[in-house]
């Protein structure tokens, strides 16, 4: 296994690196409300080569994941906490102004950190829950104020309890407004992109604003069955420049994300492939495989109508629609 290359965002520090494969940690247990990833399965990600961890406020798997930062660094893994990466995000029902700074500090706690490295508004959505579950009832969705949500990030950034700050599921126009009043920019949007959705006019958008992407869902989520789909899995092209070239279909798609110049945010909980995914940085696509894999057929597939509420609403649709 080649070295991890690293890409940089902004943060409170100037320019700092950040690991370009994440460990993803989100399971379908985000709809039951219960953890499902062991500390023990993410040092097995740490032993492989993986220094980057995305977790989220609703995953429940922060706990994990700074149990697995501790054990790292007792057991000699590690060195020292900067060499591991973590990003966590905040909720939905904390995207009030006044909720903001509260809920990294309970992501802190339930990490065992005193910072995180990226931290994440997670949706331009606001949910008024407790606890999610979904699916949302109409009355329980309500528009973000982004102005006021962003000042409450930013706080998070200048009280040192984040390095950087950034957006997911965000579209350019939101992104925009944003770049519009922020004093400081985000550093990162995380979107779905695989290469069955591949991105385009967003990836340009964020690269022109020096704003890293990070692809989530980069293999469909094959096996993932709230969520997930297996139409990068059973891609014919994709399946076909694997063969060719004796690699599997999860290494062509996560080379093809790694050449578009955006970070990855892959989850597998078996070793075998889990390596196997870190697998891509000493070979390299060649035009004409690339050429096809630009024809492959475009279909989004995460939209929160469908997956987080099953009614229609002004408020999701028009986030839905902003994502096309």
């Amino acid at each position: 296994m080649s070295s991890m290359p690293e890409k940089m965002i902004s943060s409170s520090e100037g320019p700092r690196l950040v690991p370009v494969i994440a460990m993803g940690t989100a399971t379908e247990s985000v709809i039951a409300g219960i953890e499902a990833v062991t500390p023990s399965t993410l040092i097995e990600a740490i032993k492989a080569g993986y220094r980057h961890f995305d977790t989220a406020a609703v995953y429940k798997t922060e706990k994990s994941v700074g149990e697995a930062v501790a054990e790292a660094l007792r057991s000699g893994l590690i060195k020292s906490r900067s060499e591991i990466f973590v990003t966590t995000k905040l909720w939905c029902n904390s995207c009030d102004r006044h909720l903001v700074v509260p809920a990294i500090k309970q992501s802190l706690k339930n990490l065992g950190l005193e910072y995180v490295d990226l931290y994440l508004i997670h949706w331009p959505l606001k949910l008024i829950q407790d606890e999610f579950s979904g699916p949302v009832p109409i009355e329980c969705i309500a528009t973000i104020d982004i102005k006021a949500v962003w000042e409450g990030m930013e706080e998070c950034q200048n009280l040192g309890l984040t390095k950087s700050i950034g957006v997911s599921n965000f579209s350019s126009k939101k992104i925009q407004q944003i770049l519009s009043f922020a004093k400081i920019p985000p550093a990162v949007n995380q979107v779905e992109m695989n290469p069955n959705w591949q991105q385009k006019k967003i990836t340009e958008f964020c690269k022109a604003n020096g704003i890293l992407v990070t692809a989530y869902s980069p293999l469909g989520a094959f096996g993932n069955s709230s969520w997930g789909h297996n139409r990068v899995m059973e891609c014919d092209v994709l399946q076909n420049i694997a063969k060719s070239k004796g690699k599997t279909v999860a290494q062509i798609s996560l080379r093809w994300l790694y050449e578009q110049g955006v970070s990855i945010a892959v989850k597998s909980f078996n070793i075998e492939r889990m390596k196997q995914n870190l697998d891509i940085f000493d070979w390299s696509l060649t035009q004409e495989e690339l050429k096809k894999i630009d024809q492959i057929p475009q279909r989004r597939h995460v939209y929160l109508i469908g997956t987080m509420a099953l009614e229609h609403n002004d408020i999701m649709d028009e986030i839905d629609a902003e994502l096309d």
